[in-house]
């Protein structure tokens, strides 16, 4: 008989503590160190390419390039010249969530601290206060929120029914959309990988299952590769969306 045991879903994401093990408010695990790694590996891409150089090279090659992927493909193309201010703040979003997503392929590490829900949760709140702060900063509260609720245009007594529509689509959804996209999909692929990789460990310690040993570990291989992917994509998407937010309450609509 083939015996398998597959890690159960909360063991998947619930790392125990490895330091200050009698505190549980304050424990340190693997995911709390993907964060420190994130946060430190976006620091140096920028650190290290803060170079005083005409011709650019190495680090600061990278950092630059970094700067106009973040400015020209996603600043520029949701906000516009107003959004400039926020290119800091839109490169540090995008690296630090692809650094998080990325440590799912790293060896020995092997999970992306995207699929624990308080990761996307508190950068969808985030991107949701600093996009209501970028509308009453630049249009004032009175106007931001009564062109967010009654867009222009819209019939009077069609407002009964928008209002409480955009009122849910603009202040609910939108944070939640953000928060569950990227938890999902990181969760997912990490899902896929651990399936397929604990099958692959079972078929190696088998008898005649051996021979269906080749599928699920070239699935290993092929779902490795397309989690790169998708760790670069989710980071892109977050990032992309959170620029259309912003930018929308940025310019009021007429």
């Amino acid at each position: 008989m083939l015996a398998l045991e597959f890690p159960p879903l909360g063991h998947m994401v619930d790392w125990p503590s490895f330091a200050l093990k009698n505190s549980e408010l304050f424990g340190i695990n693997k995911v709390v160190l993907i964060y420190g790694f994130a946060v430190l590996f976006t620091l140096l891409l920028f650190t290290l390419g803060n170079k005083k150089q005409l011709v650019p090279t190495g680090a600061q090659n990278l950092s630059e390039m970094a700067i106009e992927f973040v400015e020209d493909g996603i600043v520029m193309e949701t906000m516009g010249k107003d959004g400039l201010p926020w290119v800091p703040f839109m490169m540090s979003i995008f690296f630090f969530v692809l650094f998080t997503n990325i440590f799912e392929i790293i060896p020995v590490i092997q999970m992306p601290a995207s699929a624990r829900i308080a990761l996307p949760m508190f950068l969808a709140l985030l991107t949701w206060v600093l996009f209501i702060y970028a509308g009453v900063r630049h249009q004032g509260p009175i106007k931001y929120f009564k062109n967010a609720l009654f867009p222009p245009g819209v019939p009077v007594f069609l407002y009964i029914l928008v209002t409480p529509i955009e009122f849910v689509s603009t202040f609910l959804v939108r944070p939640f959309s953000l928060m569950v996209r990227l938890f999902a999909n990181l969760l997912a692929g990490h899902i896929l990988l651990t399936t397929f990789a604990v099958l692959s460990a079972g078929l190696v310690t088998a008898k005649w299952y051996a021979v269906f040993l080749p599928l699920p570990a070239f699935a290993v291989v092929f779902f490795t590769a397309f989690e790169v992917l998708v760790s670069f994509l989710q980071a892109y998407v977050f990032t992309l969306l959170a620029g259309v937010y912003i930018g929308s309450s940025l310019h009021a609509e007429h």
